[in-house]
């Protein structure tokens, strides 16, 4: 079914609002690299497997970015808008709507972005080096295994429900 592109604005607002609150709600400093853990991938994975990469695109870069915006850590919000925006747009270009497979696929690609992008940004846009990006990682690896445990679950039951309605 085909959504009318003030639905897809509509959503894409409110997942980026959760996205927001969600990274925001957490947030444990890692001082190697001047970021944070948090669990707002939990939201950005549920925006792309309910609605797709623009919305999840959106609603990861969008939300993410705001989150360091108003947290501030400023130098990652460019960063974030970028990373994290392409992390929602893989995992709901993955994901079909149908297959748990693919929404585990979509949700180790979209985690493979995010922790290969924070990377490269760490060591060596930010100059922070391999060692201090190193430092982060497992921190991002459990972002990822967060947002899966609760976005797929979430995702299949809003499929059903949805599903179940019409």
């Amino acid at each position: 079914m085909k959504r009318r592109p003030v639905v897809t604005i509509v959503l894409a607002a409110v997942m980026a609002a959760l996205v927001t609150v969600s990274t925001y709600m957490v947030q444990i400093p890692v001082p190697a690299t001047g970021g944070y853990i948090n669990i707002g991938d939990a939201m950005v994975f549920t925006s792309a497997l309910l609605f797709g990469p623009l919305v999840g695109g959106f609603a990861g870069g969008v939300g993410s970015a705001l989150s360091d915006l108003w947290g501030g850590y400023l130098v990652y919000v460019p960063i974030t808008f970028v990373v994290k925006g392409l992390e929602g747009t893989a995992a709901g270009l993955i994901r079909n709507g149908k297959s748990v497979v693919r929404d585990v696929l979509a949700v180790f690609v979209g985690g493979a972005i995010m922790i290969m992008g924070y990377f490269v940004a760490e060591a060596f846009l930010l100059g922070f080096g391999v060692a201090a990006a190193l430092v982060e990682t497992p921190g991002n690896t459990f972002q990822i295994v967060v947002g899966a445990v609760v976005s797929i679950p979430v995702s299949l039951v809003v499929r059903r429900y949805t599903q179940a309605r019409h």
